[in-house]
């Protein structure tokens, strides 16, 4: 099918919006197409506007009283989200741990033992390099 774009001089006719399903007539030749160059119609003979018209209505009929179920349900929706949010939060935040840097988790020890490794570790390096100072002196 052949495609015009949207500000272009056309003959008389009906023309369909691939973008927003409208069917857009043009009641003289030279008439412009609304729209930009962005914009791209097709043109329908009068028997498919026929058969067009009446599936588009149909279809509008047809899905209108869902669309606004879906409206109301998603207002509904929107402030029982919003408290089952708050207490969440409420939650995480009586549940977190507090802040502590350089504790390692997970390791198996209790923080007085991995503290305790620590320090003679500690205490180890600080000796030796007491023992090379020392010996570099000499």
């Amino acid at each position: 099918m052949k495609t015009t774009s949207g500000g272009s001089a056309v003959k008389s006719g009906y023309y369909l919006s691939r973008a927003s399903w409208e069917i857009v007539p043009v009641r003289h030749d030279g008439e412009r197409l609304p729209g930009g160059a962005a914009d791209h119609y097709v043109k329908l003979p009068l028997a498919a506007v026929f058969t067009v018209m009446p599936v588009l209505g149909g279809l509008m009929v047809v899905f209108l009283p869902f669309l606004g179920l879906a409206l109301v349900a998603k207002q509904v929706a929107k402030p029982l989200a919003g408290l089952f949010h708050r207490s969440a939060q409420d939650l995480a935040a009586t549940v977190t741990p507090g802040w502590a840097p350089g504790a390692a988790h997970f390791t198996g020890k209790s923080s007085e033992e991995g503290r305790a490794g620590a320090n003679d570790r500690l205490d180890r390096l600080a000796r030796e390099i007491d023992e090379r100072r020392q010996t570099e002196k000499r």
